[in-house]
């Protein structure tokens, strides 16, 4: 039956009789939907990097708004899929959002067979890619739900990594399917490289024929047969603790739809203040971080407003903001899964912009940065590595935060990872101020990589951490709220890099999240770590 009404999974005998399979069987359907969810949501980093590669007629920092789009808005819709799991049930809910990323995938392939298709479009189509954001919190929060406490840190690390392998099975799979003409006349033409390219086994000359479309079209294959699997193959869980009144279909359907509405308005709002007219913007200039301020709130405090059971059962999950450790958890997760995202959506583009070009000074003392490098490296060569890191190592995480305790896990990775920012701002410099800018790529690339392994085992301590420090009610809610506030790095990141090296400067970038990463290693240690914190190394 998918709707269970016994779920007791602190018992050792009902565990192992009865929730171990289940639970199993869930988790194993939940990882490849969340996959096709990361896929979806962040093929604009690899994707603006070939339409680069094509001569598409926008600037670089037009390019980098369609990736800070998807992650604005992927960050928001995580607002209200955190609540989704106790308003209507998981397998309603994996279901539905799920079947909703077919519009994006669909879209962006017919959207990219046109060189024409002006920017309001793929604007457009990076919007609705937020959906695949969305996903995450409700898949966490649901995951949570089926494993015993002393399991959590291994479940929620396993779901999370190997759903965040969309990145790199987007930024592999992506490059690949483009060089043939998969879906024939139904796919469209190809188009001509104008610069050379790269996937994961070489690189691909400029003059070659391109099937860009085909970075969307391809994830229809997958999302379909993923509806079907999580509709028939998941459960719900109607429990006090879970989902206390579970609607019908109909009302379940309304109820995401109207959620997700109010977090798709609160974005564009947000956006619409944010971008330039040139942008489809409102020209303001409103600072990103007033804007992250205005959508959080106004989508928290809209959602309080709708009616009926929906309200009520919000009001009890927002308990959870008047619990400190909610907002320290934030702070903390998003230093790690934060980083992690925002990198894994602005690494291909940074590498193609600070290695692809020769930096040149001029005669009259002005640094140009608009010239081709033929031995700079090819960015979908390389870019999937550091996401495929992070994500591999990321159940690992979890495992020795399950051993060790998640606190201390922790704050080892914070110290690495500001060493590792601060090495990367170093040879970041040193690379846009030179003629030979592939001189430093090895250092830089190195250094990055241990930056994404330090995210990805911090991603699964941190997730240790929520599991101990709160109770089994707020814990599902907590991951979804963490995760959201987390995931806004999918947009602050690329925003803050498109704008530092706009500046010629995008060595700061790494100067900030750097000192970021010290005020997080005081507060892990200051609430987790001190001999009379109120949770010691949860």
């Amino acid at each position: 039956m998918s709707n269970i009404t016994k779920w007791e999974v602190e018992d050792n005998e009902f565990w192992e009789n009865t929730g171990k399979s289940v639970a199993t069987r869930n988790l194993w359907i939940s990882i490849p939907a969340l996959l096709c969810g990361f896929a979806v949501w962040l093929q604009w980093g690899v994707v603006t990097v070939q339409m680069l590669n094509l001569g598409f007629p926008f600037q670089q920092s037009e390019l980098f708004t369609l990736m800070a789009i998807a992650g604005l808005t992927g960050a928001t819709l995580r607002i209200p899929s955190s609540f989704f799991i106790r308003l209507v049930g998981g397998r309603n809910t994996i279901a539905f959002t799920t079947a909703l990323l077919i519009l994006p995938a669909i879209g962006s392939g017919f959207a990219l067979r046109d060189i024409n298709t002006p920017l309001w479009v793929f604007q457009l189509l990076a919007l609705l890619s937020g959906f695949g954001g969305g996903n995450f919190a409700s898949s966490m929060s649901n995951i949570n739900f089926f494993y015993p406490k002393r399991m959590q840190g291994f479940a929620l690390g396993m779901n999370a990594g190997l759903g965040n392998f969309g990145v790199t099975t987007m930024q592999i799979i992506v490059p690949l399917v483009m060089t043939v003409a998969i879906f024939g006349a139904v796919g469209g033409d190809s188009m001509t490289l104008q610069s050379t390219s790269g996937t994961l086994i070489g690189k691909i000359p400029a003059g070659t024929e391109t099937w860009i479309q085909n970075s969307g079209f391809i994830w229809i294959i997958t999302l379909v047969p993923l509806t079907f699997l999580a509709w028939f193959g998941m459960n719900n869980i109607n429990t006090p603790q879970v989902t206390p009144v579970q609607p019908g279909l109909f009302m379940s359907l309304i109820t995401m739809s109207a959620m997700l509405f109010i977090g798709m308005i609160t974005a564009i709002f947000g956006l619409w203040l944010l971008l330039p007219e040139s942008a489809n913007g409102s020209g303001f200039g409103v600072q990103k971080e007033i804007v992250l301020v205005i959508v959080i709130a106004s989508t928290v405090f809209l959602l309080k407003f709708l009616p009926g059971q929906i309200r009520v059962n919000l009001k009890r999950q927002y308990q959870i903001f008047d619990n400190k450790h909610t907002w320290i958890m934030s702070v903390i997760y998003t230093m790690t899964f934060g980083s992690f995202i925002g990198f894994s959506a602005a690494f291909p583009l940074a590498i193609k912009v600070i290695f692809g070009y020769s930096h040149i000074l001029g005669p009259d003392g002005v640094m140009t940065h608009t010239t081709l490098n033929p031995n700079g490296p090819s960015a979908l060569m390389y870019a999937w590595m550091g996401p495929f890191i992070g994500a591999l190592i990321r159940p690992l995480g979890g495992w020795i935060a399950d051993k060790k305790g998640g606190a201390m896990v922790t704050q080892v990775i914070s110290v690495v990872m500001l060493f590792c920012a601060l090495g990367v701002a170093y040879y970041m410099k040193a690379a846009y101020n030179s003629e030979t800018p592939e001189e430093y790529f090895i250092q830089f690339f190195l250094l990055f990589l241990l930056l994404f392994a330090a995210t990805g085992l911090g991603n699964g301590s941190t997730f240790r951490t929520i599991s101990q420090v709160f109770d089994k009610e707020q814990a599902g809610p907590i991951l979804g709220w963490t995760s959201a506030v987390a995931a806004y790095g999918a947009f602050y990141i690329p925003k803050v890099f498109g704008e530092q090296i706009k500046a010629t400067t995008p060595e700061l970038a790494l100067y900030g999240f750097a000192a970021f990463y010290g005020v997080c290693i005081f507060i892990n240690w200051w609430f987790y770590l001190r001999e009379d914190a109120e949770f010691h190394n949860p």
